[in-house]
């Protein structure tokens, strides 16, 4: 097709943070009227390539991007979200951005207001022009049943349902005047089955006024309800674009999650359902962004059990939970007996210990040593590494650095000492001294999430493998959350997939790619989930 009947391109995109490829030679090309979905897994680069057509500040501080945009067939630089709604662009983002004290006209018709003339005005010059609410709230009235939204638009946006807020963002975009081409990003994950509904029959009553639409989500049958073409990445790749009549629900789910998994060798033998060492039910959590509900899960002895999902789903809430870091209700038993909830030190006293996803902000103190990092925990908590001097109590230097020095060779952690700051070492070494920190609490089970976040691939290997050899030599029950679906498969004996916030199945590290694109997509659930 002549690039001018196209009315977006994004030609050869490609973006690096800090020296990381992020996306690389991405093709995307929509016509007039055309709803183009875009999928893949999280971290595959949809939010990147949307930043990149909004212009948002984070793309242009860090360097820019490769590659080019056009927009009917004119190439543009688009350098601030000012610039992409000058050019057309319209973007309903994840997160709300409305002024909830406003009311739904004013925040559709934000920095777009309509001005009217009265006594001052004419008197004193155009500043002193009033509000034409009149003509706002007509203007707002329409973009609002174009959403089938049955509301006042006088009301204020404060108190309004979630549902409600959505409509009212997506409202705002379609009430200006130039718009070409419209991102929708995630707009469904917040809305109940009815809302998402109505949020799709209004999606292709927008194509037909002949604007262009981008989708971009994880929920493949709303793709293949709505979407006129389908494009596929992958690790910051193209895998594929295909008009929907060319693909299914399986397909998509297999290049969504498709690539080869380098399995790091395990001795023992295929696990068998043997003692449950950790019983969950009914477990909520009230973790922001990651609200886990009613989730039941059992965990043997001695397993590597991963826990995967998508982002905001649930997975990371689980093990947050159960070390009592945020709101917590349910049952958890540790070897038949009850854990009191809502407790961290009785978490560590029923020996659970745990690797936040967070590393640098919760997980290690930067600028102390390593050795104090090894064993602060194993201080407070079990009153370790501490000598009695009669009534007084003084730290044991000796013994902290006794036990820093065994943990460094076990572990391999590459510093100069372990007096070096954990600031100044590499992030797979962090890693190690938080994973030297949880053994030295002496525990049964062993919660990690997100291990490998922010580490190069090469220390990424040698941090699963550190927790391969530690469940193997030691027996220790690890509990493993990761978005990265393929070093789960690598390492684990199972995988339960986190969906709305409860266990939509349990996986064998080999079950088909598919299997794994459908549940993460919450298209198939297995029995006694």
């Amino acid at each position: 097709m002549p690039e001018q009947q196209y009315l977006l391109q994004m030609q050869d995109v490609g973006k690096s943070y800090y020296g990381t490829v992020v996306l690389q030679d991405i093709q995307l090309a929509l016509k007039p009227g055309e709803i183009h979905a875009v999928v893949g897994e999280n971290g595959a680069g949809k939010s990147t390539l949307m930043n990149i057509l909004f212009g948002m500040p984070v793309i242009h501080a860090t360097g820019g991007y490769l590659g080019k945009v056009l927009i009917e067939g004119n190439q543009v630089d688009i350098t601030s979200p000012q610039q992409a709604m000058e050019a057309g662009i319209g973007m309903v983002h994840q997160e709300f951005m409305l002024l909830p004290n406003y009311s739904i006209t004013e925040n559709i018709k934000l920095n777009r207001e309509i001005l009217k003339d009265n006594l001052f005005s004419r008197i004193f010059g155009p500043k002193m022009k009033s509000l034409d609410f009149k003509t706002m709230n007509k203007d707002a009235r329409k973009a609002l049943d174009t959403l089938d939204m049955d509301i006042e638009e006088y009301v204020k946006v404060a108190g309004l349902p979630v549902g409600h807020m959505q409509f009212t963002e997506i409202a705002r975009e379609i009430d200006k005047a130039n718009l070409k081409v419209m991102v929708f990003d995630e707009p469904t994950a917040v809305l109940a089955e009815s809302e998402a509904s109505n949020l799709l029959r209004a999606m292709q009553k927008i194509a037909g006024q002949g604007i262009a639409i981008l989708f971009i989500t994880h929920r493949l049958d709303e793709v293949m309800e709505v979407a006129d073409t389908i494009t596929v990445l992958r690790d910051g790749r193209l895998v594929a674009t295909k008009p929907k009549k060319e693909t299914n629900i399986v397909e998509m789910a297999e290049l969504m999650v498709g690539r080869k998994i380098e399995t790091i060798t395990r001795r023992k033998d295929q696990l068998k359902e043997g003692q449950v060492v950790a019983a969950i039910k009914n477990l909520t959590v009230r973790m922001p962004g990651e609200y886990v509900k009613t989730l039941d899960l059992e965990v043997f002895k001695g397993e590597i059990l991963g826990i995967g999902g998508l982002a905001g789903q649930g997975k990371i809430g689980v093990a947050n939970g159960i070390m009592g870091l945020y709101p917590t209700k349910g049952s958890v038993e540790i070897n038949g007996k009850p854990l009191q909830l809502n407790n961290p030190r009785e978490s560590m006293k029923r020996k659970i210990a745990f690797l936040s996803e967070d590393r640098r902000g919760v997980g290690l103190l930067l600028d102390s040593s390593i050795e104090l990092n090894i064993v602060v925990t194993a201080i407070e908590n079990q009153n370790r590494f501490i000598r009695r001097l009669g009534p007084f109590t003084q730290i044991d230097n000796s013994a902290i650095r006794e036990h820093a020095l065994k943990m460094i060779k076990e572990l391999d952690i590459r510093c100069t000492g372990p007096n070096q700051l954990v600031r100044r070492l590499s992030g797979g070494n962090q890693q190690k001294v938080c994973i030297a920190r949880a053994l030295t609490l002496n525990p049964e089970i062993l919660l990690v999430s997100e291990p490998t976040r922010g580490i190069d691939v090469g220390a990424k290997r040698l941090v699963l493998e550190t927790l391969v050899k530690l469940n193997e030599e030691t027996g220790i029950t690890i509990i493993m959350t990761s978005s990265e679906l393929a070093e789960l498969r690598s390492v684990c004996d199972r995988i339960a997939i986190v969906t709305d916030g409860t266990v939509a199945g349990i996986l064998k590290p080999d079950d088909s790619d598919a299997d794994y694109g459908l549940m993460m997509a919450g298209q198939k659930r297995r029995k006694g989930a």
